[in-house]
């Protein structure tokens, strides 16, 4: 019966070492890293811009076809 509850206890208790083991090894990037990775989040929104506009593009029309312009 007190193994189970001291399993129990354990559980949250890792937990925290886990996450504080994880904070720990986090570090604040650099300049140049931040840079490079608004960067890629930029094209990655321009990307999925342009694929969207381009499918909007298409499927309106199609969908007006198909359905008849109701």
């Amino acid at each position: 019966m007190s193994d189970q509850i001291q399993e129990i206890l354990d559980i949250p208790r890792d937990f925290v070492h886990d996450g504080t083991q994880f904070i720990n090894r986090c570090t604040k990037p650099d300049k140049r890293e931040f840079i490079q990775i608004s960067k890629a989040v930029g094209v990655g929104f321009l990307i999925m811009g342009a694929v969207g506009y381009f499918v909007k593009l298409i499927h309106i029309p199609v969908n007006n076809i198909l359905v008849g312009g109701a």
